[in-house]
């Protein structure tokens, strides 16, 4: 029989333990990330992310874990239900506090439900639709929320009766082309001038771009990286973000070998950064700032080097983050993202059945339409 417990701090298991079975290749799922989420106070209780993770065991032996989260706000997810709070509201209602297994401020997608051997997998998760209602409703819970889920492991949350919801985002693939001049051919003859343009004329800026790994980073480029992030989040939230310089000065030092910084000089001056986090098969764009605007510069820094990083590395897979229809014309192609969904009040679930019904018609017709405005050649070309 499989049990389950909920542990308040992921050192409560412990990284052995953890690693074990999540693995130490999808880096959003590794110990080192989320307890130096925990351990740099950038998730707490009083921050609306209490750590709530689930841990699986069989006969003693742990075969499941889960990242959780206690949520009091539903900041931070990028799967956006503050609608449904706001209905929750209007009828009298509190949809906080929530359950959710995410990664906090990490719209990747990735395993949720990490299990040590893929045959507990199934067992693990029956066990887990039936107890996770349950124990939402025991805790005064509104929710549950499973977020960025791989596609095949949203489909069998489905099956358990959790409503699947997608949305869209815009990521890299590799079409065996070989370099950076091979994927430029696969574009039409327009589109890839104007690439070349925006590449040539970042180079006119006199701006220099080095890319840097793990132990290449100095703690003087972590400093500058850390300014630019808080700088990119005062002008776009008015506060300095969301993660304190413990939690980058602890991945540093814990998971060096998933970080990919680049980072834009201008006469050896640094003047911009985007830090990447990767694995096997895909390199995640994550955080980028600068402390000067350069004409073209956010998509050479973000989107250029990092499709470069990947050819040069054998990475199949860019994910550059979330939102920028911007990128579409650069060559990333919109793809569909999957998170899963139960409410416990009956009639505000058959609502939100009816309103993610409706928003995955007008989801796969956006998806065709921004699928055309790709830069590669048709036919015709």
């Amino acid at each position: 029989m499989v049990e389950l417990e909920f542990i308040s701090a992921i050192a409560e298991l412990g990284l052995e333990q953890w690693n074990c079975v999540a693995g130490v290749d999808y880096p959003f799922t590794r110990y080192e990330f989320l307890h130096a989420l925990e351990a740099s106070g950038a998730v707490t209780a009083e921050k609306g992310w209490q750590a709530h993770h689930v841990v699986a065991r069989r006969e003693g032996r742990v075969i499941g874990v889960m990242p959780m989260y206690i949520k009091t706000h539903s900041y931070g997810e990028y799967v956006f239900d503050w609608s449904w709070a706001d209905a929750y509201q209007r009828h009298g209602r509190s949809y906080y506090p929530k359950l959710l297994a995410a990664i906090p401020f990490t719209p990747a997608t990735g395993p949720r439900l990490c299990v040590a051997d893929e045959a507990e997998r199934e067992g693990v998760m029956q066990a887990l639709a039936r107890a996770l209602p349950e124990h939402a409703v025991d805790l005064g819970m509104s929710s549950v929320h499973i977020l960025f889920s791989k596609a095949d492991k949203a489909a069998a949350w489905q099956d358990h009766g959790f409503m699947q919801r997608v949305g869209p985002q815009y990521h890299w693939f590799d079409r065996d082309y070989g370099d950076f001049e091979g994927f430029l051919a696969s574009f039409s003859s327009r589109k890839r001038k104007s690439l070349r343009k925006e590449r040539r004329v970042v180079a006119e800026q006199g701006l220099d771009l080095r890319v840097l790994v793990g132990s290449e980073i100095s703690a003087a480029q972590w400093r500058f990286f850390f300014h630019c992030y808080q700088l990119t989040y005062a002008k776009r939230s008015g506060h300095g973000g969301y993660l304190p310089e413990a939690f980058f000065t602890q991945l540093a030092a814990t998971m060096p070998e998933h970080l990919v910084m680049v980072v834009a000089s201008h006469q050896g001056e640094p003047v911009a950064v985007a830090l990447n986090f990767r694995d096997q098969h895909t390199l995640y764009g994550r955080y980028w700032g600068c402390v000067r605007e350069y004409e073209f510069l956010h998509f050479e820094a973000c989107y250029y080097q990092g499709i470069e990083y990947c050819l040069r590395e054998g990475l199949r897979h860019f994910d550059p983050g979330a939102q920028g229809e911007h990128k579409i014309q650069r060559g990333f192609t919109p793809i569909v993202t999957y998170s899963n969904h139960w409410l416990a009040d009956k009639a505000f679930s058959e609502a939100v059945a009816r309103f993610l019904d409706e928003e995955k018609l007008h989801i796969a017709q956006y998806i065709r339409e921004a699928s055309a405005m790709l830069p590669f050649k048709r036919g015709d070309d």
